[in-house]
């Protein structure tokens, strides 16, 4: 007799409100741990971004557009936690819920997050994510933009890909 497995039913709550408070929580809970203890992991000034993860999960769990507003609202919390220019985490992170959601596939949930696509799904989301928040933070005397991606852009996508492995390892036990 195979179970079948869904995110949203019958191991998580299934009320949308109380989901969505638990959303929250986790939010506020990541903020505070990237704020406080990721400075101790931190290399070279780069440290994995816990809230994007966050928000591709749930792109791919409640679909694109929840995947957005699960972005805008974890990036304006962290614009907020954060000493970062009010809206540039906001509109990354939208970005990455965005592209995220295009993912997302109903009765595939778990196969996808407990499997190496979660981290391309990461990768490829923290890569749009770096692009669009490193572009505020550009000034064009002090260096290329090139050089300055790839210093902080493409370390962070690989730090956060990197990250998300424990995510993905989770389900995937979960899975078995």
């Amino acid at each position: 007799m195979a179970m079948n497995f869904d995110l949203r039913s019958s191991e998580y709550v299934t009320n949308p409100v109380i989901r969505y408070i638990g959303y929250g929580v986790i939010a506020m809970m990541l903020s505070v741990i990237h704020v406080v203890f990721l400075r101790f992991l931190e290399v070279s000034s780069v440290t994995p971004d816990l809230l994007l993860i966050f928000t591709v999960w749930i792109a791919l769990v409640e679909g694109q557009f929840t995947g957005m507003i699960a972005g805008f609202l974890c990036g304006l919390l962290f614009d907020f936690v954060s000493t970062d220019v009010i809206g540039t985490n906001a509109l990354a992170k939208t970005m990455a819920g965005f592209i995220a959601g295009y993912f997302h596939r109903p009765g595939f949930i778990k196969e996808t997050i407990g499997s190496a696509r979660f981290m391309m799904i990461v990768a490829v989301s923290g890569f749009v994510h770096n692009l669009i928040y490193n572009f505020f933070f550009l000034r064009p005397m002090q260096v290329s933009f090139l050089m300055f991606f790839a210093q902080y852009g493409v370390a962070s996508t690989l730090y956060s890909t990197v990250a998300a492995i424990f995510p993905m390892l989770y389900v995937a036990r979960k899975k078995e």
